[in-house]
C-alpha cells in the first residue's frame, strides 16, 4: 500500500510557516510523505493552516477551504483539515457554515490532529519531547529559517484582533530559542529572521524584564550564525540597549521592521498605541544616530475611525520626513470584537481611505527609489537564494525575503552557489531590484 501524502496549505505570516514546518516534522515521523503547497494534490489529505488576520485575509482562507471542499466532493482529495488563526476564531462558524471539512482545529491545537490521523497509534519518535517540539521540515532555501520566541501580544492596539486570536504573550525560554538555533545551524542554516507577534514584549513575563537585546546577544555569538534580522516591534517602551548589540555585532542586521501605524497624538491615542509624535520622531531619529546605515521597515494605517484631513497630513509629513527604506501600509478595516469595532463608528468613506493609501504610498515610491539609488556604487554582502532565469537571485542585509528587494547577479559573471554570500558592487537601482557584479 502506497504511504498517503499529505499537502500543507500554509496561509498568512511566517509565524504560521513555522507551525506548518513543525506538523510536517511530525507527520513525516509517523511515515507520511509531505508536501507544501502542492500544485495538484490528488488521492491525499490536505491541511490547510489559515490566517484570520483582516477581511482580505480571511477571504483568502475561506476560498481556499472551499476549493478544496469542492475537491474532495469531485473525490480529488481524499480529507480536508483546517487549523490556524481563522479557524481557532471562527471554529463554530466554520463548523456550520462549511461541514464538508473533515476536523477543524484552533490555532494551538494542531497536534491533536497527529492523533486523529493515526486513530490513536500512538507516537514513534525517539527524541527527547522538547527537541521533537522544535524539530521541522523548513520550507525554505536551506541557509534561511524564521526563528518564533514567543507567541501572542499583550498590547491592547483598539483596531487589532491579534490578541483574540493568539492570547497573551508567552516568550519561549530563552535557553530553548538558543538550542534551536544550534539545532538550525547544524542543519546548515546560517541566517535567521526572528519573529513574534510582537519582539520588544520578549522575555517581560518569563524573566520579568525586557530580554530582547540579551537574547540577541547571545544568539549572535553562536557560531556559524551569519545574520539576524529582527522582524515586527513595537514602539512603546523601546529596548534601547538593542542599539549597542546591533553596532557591536556584525551579524546582526542593521534593519528594523517597526509597526508605527500613526504619527498623529489624536490617532495614537485613539489607536491604544501608548506612544505619543514626540517620542515617535525621537525613536527614528536614535535608530539612525546609534546605528548608522540602519534600514527601517513600518507599516502605517489610513483611514482609522475619526481620521481628519489634519491628521492625515501630519503622518505625510512624517513620512517624508523619516524617509523609511521600506514602508507598508493598508487601510482600516473593522475586526468584530475589537475594541474600535465596538466603540467606534467606521466613519471615513472608501473612497477617502483608497485616495489616502494611495497618496501615502506615492510619496514611499520616490522615498523608496531614492533609498535604493543610493546603493549604487557600493560593496554589500549578499546571500544567493536561487537562480532565475539569466540571474542569481540574492539579498542584502537590508533585505528580508519575500517582503524586501533582491539583488540581481547575471549569470555570465561565473557559477555561484545558493546559500553562499559574495561580495558585490551594486551597478542598478528599480523600483523593487537592485542590479550588481561580483567583486573579486
Amino acid at each position: 500500500m502506497k504511504r498517503k501524502t499529505i499537502d500543507i496549505v500554509t496561509l498568512g505570516c511566517s509565524k504560521n510557516l513555522v507551525d506548518s514546518e513543525r506538523l510536517m516534522f511530525r507527520l513525516k515521523e509517523y511515515g507520511y510523505d509531505v508536501t507544501h503547497d502542492s500544485a495538484s494534490p490528488e488521492g491525499e489529505i490536505v491541511v490547510i493552516n489559515t490566517c484570520g488576520f483582516i477581511g482580505d485575509a480571511k477571504e483568502e482562507s475561506i476560498n481556499t477551504i472551499l476549493e478544496f471542499c469542492q475537491a474532495k466532493e469531485e473525490g480529488l482529495v481524499e480529507k480536508v483539515f483546517v487549523m490556524g488563526c481563522l479557524s481557532g476564531r471562527y471554529m463554530k462558524e466554520l463548523q456550520e457554515e462549511i461541514p464538508q471539512v473533515d476536523k477543524y482545529y484552533g490555532k494551538f491545537d494542531w497536534v491533536n490532529l497527529l492523533e486523529d490521523l493515526q486513530e490513536g497509534e500512538g507516537c514513534h519518535h525517539h527524541h527527547t519531547e522538547l527537541e521533537y517540539q522544535m524539530q521541522r521540515c523548513l520550507t525554505t532555501p536551506s541557509h534561511y529559517a524564521y526563528l518564533k520566541i514567543s507567541e501572542g501580544c499583550n498590547r491592547d492596539c483598539a483596531y487589532c484582533a491579534i490578541p483574540i486570536i493568539t492570547g497573551k504573550h508567552v516568550s519561549r525560554p530563552m535557553e530553548e530559542v538558543l538550542d534551536e538555533v544550534r539545532m538550525l545551524v547544524a542543519q546548515g542554516v546560517k541566517e535567521f529572521q526572528v519573529i513574534a507577534q510582537e519582539l520588544t514584549y520578549y522575555g517581560v513575563d518569563l524573566y520579568k524584564k525586557q530580554m530582547l537585546p540579551e537574547l540577541i546577544e547571545q544568539m549572535a555569538e553562536i557560531p556559524g550564525v551569519e545574520w539576524i534580522r529582527l522582524h515586527y516591534a513595537y514602539p512603546a517602551k523601546f529596548p534601547m540597549e538593542l542599539f549597542r548589540v546591533m553596532r557591536e555585532h556584525k551579524n546582526v542586521c542593521r534593519y528594523m521592521d517597526i509597526a508605527l501605524q500613526h504619527v498623529s497624538d489624536r490617532m495614537l491615542q485613539r489607536m491604544h498605541r501608548h506612544v505619543s509624535k514626540n517620542e515617535t520622531y525621537e525613536l527614528i531619529r536614535r535608530f539612525r544616530e546609534e546605528v548608522p546605515g540602519i534600514c527601517l521597515r513600518t507599516t502605517f494605517m489610513v483611514g482609522f475611525p475619526g481620521e481628519t484631513e489634519e491628521d492625515f497630513e501630519e503622518l505625510k509629513e512624517f513620512v517624508r520626513w523619516a524617509k523609511f527604506d521600506r514602508m507598508g501600509a493598508f487601510a482600516y478595516s473593522e475586526e468584530e470584537g475589537t475594541y474600535s469595532a465596538e466603540h467606534y463608528q467606521d466613519d471615513v468613506p472608501e473612497d477617502v481611505k483608497q485616495r489616502r493609501l494611495d497618496e501615502l504610498m506615492a510619496i514611499q515610491q520616490e522615498i523608496a527609489l531614492a533609498s535604493s539609488s543610493s546603493f549604487v556604487g557600493q560593496t554589500l554582502r549578499v546571500v544567493i537564494d536561487r537562480l532565475e532565469g539569466d540571474y542569481y537571485v540574492g539579498r542584502t542585509e537590508f533585505d528580508s525575503p519575500e517582503v524586501d528587494q533582491e539583488v540581481l547577479i547575471h549569470r555570465q559573471a561565473g557559477e555561484l552557489h545558493i546559500g553562499t554570500f559574495y561580495n558585490v558592487e551594486i551597478t542598478g537601482a528599480e523600483e523593487f531590484d537592485l542590479y550588481a557584479v561580483l567583486v573579486e
